[in-house]
């Protein structure tokens, strides 16, 4: 696992770093029910076979940033899988991200996330008992739904996703769970975040989750002009490095 937080204190070191990982990325397209979803795969060394992640994108789409997200995991020994939900499109204000996500039928995202998942376990370089998934924002609330709709899911890191509190749904979850979420969100509130730990503790399901209490929504976006906060930005992506290397990792 490659520490990464003095990474995200400066955007263009970041862009540039990244620059060759993503010249691998592979676009790919799988069945979903009675049409294609697609995304960009990106392998690590060797034949494996290797953990795997499924990478879960913000409402803005296939952005650059979860783009450099995706190549990070696949560095570090994951066959990743960046699903674009919109399959194509990708937001250029918050107007048309808005749009665009009223616009994704929830079934239909969750079918392309639960076909994405059977794509990668049928991979003879993935080891179908290590698949994890990652989202941000929008990506966060489907990982958390990817857990309920595929039991054999391993581990799920949730950044600022809305939370299930239907206990009859969280039963279904046999992922580790692992969640980073901002004080100050107004949408994602420290409440919902408690309501859910609750709710997971009382079934007998633990939870990580933490609070950063000076951070908004979207805090580990370094594009986000007015609440990226690097400090704790760092905290929470190395939190879900070393999640998923003492979960997926053997």
């Amino acid at each position: 696992m490659k520490a990464r937080g003095f990474i995200l204190c400066a955007i263009p070191l970041l862009l540039l770093s990244l620059a060759a990982p993503l010249r691998a990325q592979q676009a790919v397209t799988f069945p979903s029910g009675d049409a294609s979803g697609q995304g960009l795969l990106y392998l690590p060394q060797g034949t494996g076979p290797h953990p795997a992640l499924i990478v879960i994108h913000e409402w803005w789409g296939m952005a650059d940033w979860i783009k450099q997200e995706a190549a990070h995991y696949a560095a570090d020994g994951y066959v990743t899988l960046a699903v674009d939900l919109y399959r194509g499109k990708v937001a250029t204000d918050a107007d048309m991200a808005h749009e665009l996500m009223r616009g994704l039928p929830q079934d239909q995202g969750v079918r392309d996330l639960t076909s994405a998942l059977a794509w990668l376990s049928e991979r003879k370089d993935v080891d179908k008992q290590r698949i994890g998934a990652v989202g941000w924002c929008m990506g966060g609330g489907y990982a958390i739904q990817l857990a309920v709709a595929a039991p054999h899911l391993k581990a799920v890191a949730v950044n600022y996703g809305a939370l299930p509190t239907d206990k009859s749904a969280l039963a279904s979850i046999h992922a580790e769970v692992l969640g980073n979420f901002g004080g100050l969100d107004r949408g994602i509130t420290p409440d919902s975040v408690h309501a859910f730990e609750t709710a997971m503790q009382s079934i007998g399901k633990p939870v990580d989750a933490k609070i950063y209490p000076d951070a908004g929504h979207a805090f580990e976006n370094p594009t986000n002009a007015t609440g990226y906060k690097p400090a704790d930005a760092a905290d929470a992506l190395i939190r879900v490095d070393k999640f998923f290397a003492q979960i997926l990792h053997p």
